[in-house]
Formats: C-alpha cells, structure tokens, sequence
C-alpha cells in the first residue's frame, strides 16, 4: 500500500528528535521547535551585540587618541591588544559553555556582564568627577598640556576588559546556537543552515552599520557618555529577546563525559602513537575520539594560515579610520562625516552582497560543481583571501595619492590641517574589505562549525574567533615594532602627524605578507579531506 507523502512528511515533523530537548528537557519535535521562526530571535540577539561591541570598538581608537591622549602608535597597538584579548577569551567561552553551562545559559551570563561592563564605561565618562582635572584649556582639549586622571583610566580599561569577557562568553556560543536550530542530518534543514551563515552575517552588518552611521556621530558630537550609553540600553533589549524565544529553542543535553576531557584524552593518546606501534595503547581510547582528535588537529593549518588574513582585518578600524580624520569629510556645507563612520561602507557593501552570492552566484557555481554551497567553504575562503590583498594595495596607493596631496598643498606640517583630498578616495579599499568578508569570514564560521564534532561546535567557532585575536596580536606586534624601529631613523611610520607617516609602506607590507600566505592556504587546501557531508555532492 502505498504511503501518502503528505502523512508522511506529518508525521516527521511530529516525531520527536533524537538527542535533542526543548526548554523543559522533553523530546523535542521538528515542527514545534527550531528552524528560521527560533534563529529570528537569536539573530536580534546578534544584531544588538554587535551593534553595542562595535559601538566601543569602531570608534576606540578615537577615544584613546583624544579623551585619553594616547599617541597614534599606542593607541592602535592598544585597541589590537584589546581586540586580540577579546577574540582570544572565546576560547575559555567555549569551554565553559561545552563543559559545563550550556550555550543558552552562557549567552544569558555574558549578556549580564555586557551590561554591566557596558554601563561602567558610561559611569566613567558621564561622572564629572572623573573626567580630566582642570588645567587651563578649554573643555574638549585633547593636547598633552591635560592628561586625564589615573582613576578615569584605570575605570575604563577594567571596563573594557570586562566587556571583552562578556564578548568571550556571547560571541562562540550564539552563532552556534543558532546554528543548532537545524538538522544537519535533514536534507531541508541542512541546506538552510548553509543558508544561516551568510544571512547571520547579513544581519549583523546590520548592527555594524547602524553602529557607524549613527553612534560613532553621537560620540564624536554629543559625547561619550550617552555614546556608552545607548549600546548599555541595546544589550538590555537583547537579553529580553534571548529570552523571549526560549519556549521556540532546540536544546542538546550534555554528554556524560566532558567533550574536552575526551578530546583531550584522545589528542594525548595521538601525540603518544607518534612515537609508539603498540596495538594496546591505540585501542585504549575509543577509535571515534581519536579520528575527531585527529580532524581537530588537521585543521590547525588552515587557522594558521588565515592569520595575516587577520591582520589587515585589524586596520580597517585603526589606521584606516585614522587615515580617514586626515581627509575631507564634508557632505554639503555643514555636515562632516565621522571618521569612523567611513567604517560603514563595509557594511553596506556586505548587506549589498551577500544576497548577491546567496541567490545569484551560489546557484550559477551549484550547475558547475553540484555542491550545494556551490563552491567548497575552502575556495570561498580562499577567494576572500585574494581580494583582502588587493584591498590592501588600493590602500597603499590611496595612501601615496594623500601624502603627495599633503606636500603639494604645503601641509605636511600641518597635522591638523584637512587635507584636499574627499572621502570617497577611500570607498575602494572599505567595499573590497567588505566583500572579502562575505568570502573569508563567513567560510571559516562554516567550516570551523562543520568540520569539529557536534558536541564542541562552541569550540569551532571560539577556534575561528581566535585567529583574529592572534592576528590582532601580530598587528600590535608589528606596529610596535616598525615604530621603534622606524623612529630612530627619523619620522616613524606611525608618526602622530599622519602627513609625515607612512601608512603606505606598512600597508604595502601587509600586501606582500599576504600573498606569501595566499600560496601557503592553497597548498593546505588542496591537501585538506572535510570530516563531514557538507562538501558532498547534489545527486542529479
């Protein structure tokens, strides 16, 4: 007797999930939980973080070169410390929430600390006692002549530092909680994860754009106090919308052993089996453990080569918008662009983009290589790769085309002089860094999330967060390092006056950096065997 399809499909939806519960620990059922109606509310709780994370980072470097009266150099060796530091913490998220707390409760907690470090922050600028002390000059000097007061400092870093925890603790635990909505072992389903990535990352844009649009002007215009504030207030909407759609959740109850202490166990046992044959000590570990064990490792090349990927990634919110504050920035007779507003030209050309790969150049690749992404996630994130370099060659010569503007118009002894250059100079550089994200960053969030066992997918993508911390960490080395090096020979490379920098050397430095790592990812690539069937091929 033949089965009715529409019976058929009924009854899988009803039928409850193995290993996966709702909010009260029952089996959960297809239909009543999980999918785009839950991943809705956890993209709002994206949107929010990212608009109040890059609330403070996108225009930190602003912050601490004027309110602070730190010098360009240690200002951006700062913010890539933080940044490194931030991105970095993930991985301590990640284990807290895989061991021991869950994802859902994770999230909850980080949100608390994002609140409150975002609200100490706000305290710090908006307390007039702990602005800087009086010492002659007008309210708003940012010279050296008035230093800011060590408690002012110490307040906002211990804050800024809380902030990066509460980020350790958000950012590897939503996206894959997210990602958990769906069934990798359901054909539908499968596919709309691989469709998650990219609008996750649409939707964040979101908040990165809103971010530069309008709450870096109200910092630079209306103060810091109430630029602290509103993303303190944003973070507080968020949690509520965490947890409005706990009843809609899909939930994955905990192993009874620690995937970490099994990953562990199994790597030790792997590093152990290089130096012996002994049959014993290879089955005294589960053979599964170890074959994840040994895929974990296998993607250690792959991270590293995507560190100088990481390092232009970095400048794009230091010296990219310091370059920015050199310029003409006017639009009309009154309005002047805040620097770090040029920031949202990636964001734009991201939101603009993404629906373009997703709807157009995804089904055209799909006919040729009849995967279902269209494209591996390694060739995406390869060609990601080849544009972040070109972005950074445009920079350069963006860069040279400023200096000799400066020299021509006599103001290279003017730092703050604008400079007769427009803004739109820099569109180029800004929309490439842009699409190389919708390319690379979205990849790897893929792949680190696919390619790890599903009971450490936190861990996947804390391990993907941590090569722009240690990007950030190679950028601050480097900075420091050139500044040092370059000012004993004269005007440093990262000279307070921009006009007798040069940005250019040091993005054309990174240019050839990358390049030297484009050709070491593709041998990596090449060699690399995916763990999963997310790469497999569309039946005809």
């Amino acid at each position: 007797m033949a089965t009715d399809p529409l019976l058929s499909s009924q009854g899988r939806l009803l039928e409850p999930m193995e290993g996966v519960v709702d909010y009260r620990g029952r089996p959960a059922s297809r239909s009543a939980s999980g999918g785009w109606s839950s991943v809705l509310f956890i993209i709002g709780v994206e949107i929010a973080e990212r608009f109040a994370y890059y609330g403070v980072s996108a225009n930190l470097i602003s912050f601490l070169t004027g309110p602070l009266n730190e010098s360009t150099a240690t200002a951006a060796a700062s913010v890539n410390v933080w940044s490194g530091v931030a991105s970095m913490l993930p991985l301590l998220g990640a284990f807290v929430a895989d061991s021991y707390m869950g994802r859902y409760r994770t999230i909850v907690v980080a949100s608390l600390l994002y609140i409150l470090s975002l609200g100490m922050l706000t305290f710090s600028a908006a307390l007039p006692s702990l602005h800087p002390p009086d010492c002659g000059v007008d309210a708003g000097d940012t010279s050296s002549s008035c230093p800011p007061s060590a408690l002012k400092v110490a307040i906002f870093y211990f804050s800024l530092y809380l902030m990066a925890v509460a980020q350790g603790g958000h950012k590897p635990c939503v996206q894959a909680f997210g990602a958990d909505q769906f069934d990798e072992n359901d054909p539908q389903e499968s596919v709309a994860r691989s469709a998650f990535f990219n609008w996750w990352y649409f939707g964040l844009c979101f908040g990165t754009l809103a971010t530069v649009t309008i709450l870096n002007y109200i910092q630079d215009n209306l103060g810091w106090a109430l630029g602290f504030g509103i993303p303190c207030a944003v973070m507080l909407c968020a949690l509520a919308l965490l947890l409005m759609g706990t009843t809609t959740y899909r939930f994955y109850p905990f192993k009874e052993q620690s995937p970490f202490a099994r990953t562990a166990k199994a790597l030790t046992a792997v590093a152990r089996n290089r130096w012996s044959d002994s049959s014993e000590r290879q089955e005294a570990v589960n053979a599964e453990h170890l074959a994840e064990a040994k895929g974990l490792l296998e993607l250690f090349p792959i991270w590293a080569t995507c560190l100088f990927y990481a390092v232009v990634f970095a400048q794009w919110s230091t010296l990219f918008t310091k370059q920015g504050s050199t310029m003409d920035r006017r639009i009309g007779s009154k309005f002047v662009v805040p620097p770090a507003a040029l920031q949202s030209f990636i964001s734009v050309s991201i939101i603009a983009f993404i629906p373009i790969y997703d709807r157009i150049l995804v089904p055209a690749a799909r006919k040729f290589s009849k995967l279902p992404s269209g494209i591996t996630m390694l060739q995406r994130i390869g060609a990601g790769m080849v544009i972040s370099l070109l972005s950074m060659a445009i920079a350069a010569a963006v860069e040279m085309k400023r200096l000799r503007t400066a020299r021509e118009f006599g103001l290279v002894d003017q730092p703050k002089a604008m400079i007769p250059m427009s803004l739109w100079w820099l569109v180029p550089q800004y929309v490439l860094t842009g699409i190389a994200d919708v390319f690379t960053m979205v990849g790897l969030q893929e792949f680190f999330y696919d390619q790890v066992p599903e009971a450490l997918r936190s861990l996947g993508l804390a391990f993907y967060l941590s090569i722009f911390g240690v990007g950030s960490f190679i950028s601050g080395f480097l900075i420091s390092v050139i500044d040092k090096t370059t000012r004993k020979g004269g005007d440093s490379w990262f000279s307070n006056n921009l006009n007798r920098a040069h940005l250019d050397y040091f993005y054309l430095l990174l240019a050839g950096l990358s390049a030297v790592e484009l050709l070491l990812f593709v041998y990596f690539a090449r060699a690399y065997v995916y763990q999963k069937k997310a790469s497999g091929v569309l039946q005809p």
